[in-house]
């Protein structure tokens, strides 16, 4: 008894209610082409599907009374698989990109972490900038707040500045996206 109600249980969980599985005593119905037909008893649409070789899917069960619609399930689960893949490729991954740095650093360097920001927000990533403290360097938070202020302005024909520069710990941090 207790395998067949975890098999039900399964079953009920992955797929959606179809035919016989549909247990509501009056149902909206739309045919096949899309037109509304009317409210009908559940059995009465059921037969109307069997009629037409087509299975009766319940599509909302929000709504009052609950909308079913006569269709070949097969084509329409994979319209819906098709739809749910453009949907994920559509979807655009932004991550974050981390330059690091010290708040004495040199023109030389500062220029290198400048040019890698500008790739990385260039190729449509955010940037987060690190400027890290050792010992008794934590006293000199002013100075990496204005190098991370010349930074943003720096690159402000590539980037909006998201997060202004916040101190966290024994670092200051800033994060900037790419512009529209």
């Amino acid at each position: 008894m207790d395998q067949a109600n975890n098999q039900n249980k399964k079953i009920s969980k992955n797929t959606p209610f179809i035919n016989d599985r549909i247990r509501f005593p009056k149902v909206r119905l739309i045919d096949s082409e899309g037109e509304q037909l009317g409210i009908f008893d559940t059995l009465e649409a059921k037969r109307m599907a069997k009629e037409e070789q087509l299975d009766l899917v319940l599509i909302s069960d929000k709504s009052d009374p609950p909308v079913c619609r006569i269709i070949d399930y097969g084509k329409y689960k994979f319209s819906q698989e098709k739809k749910a893949k453009e949907a994920r490729k559509k979807q655009q991954n932004i991550t974050i990109k981390e330059v690091k740095m010290r708040y004495n650093i040199e023109s030389h360097d500062y220029n290198v972490r400048l040019s890698q920001a500008s790739r990385f927000l260039q190729s449509g990533d955010k940037v987060k900038t690190t400027i890290t403290f050792k010992g008794r360097e934590i006293q000199h938070v002013d100075l990496a707040l204005d190098l991370l202020k010349r930074m943003a302005l720096d690159l402000e024909e590539v980037a909006e500045l998201q997060q202004s520069p916040s101190k966290e710990g024994r670092s200051v941090t800033m994060v900037l996206s790419p512009k529209k």
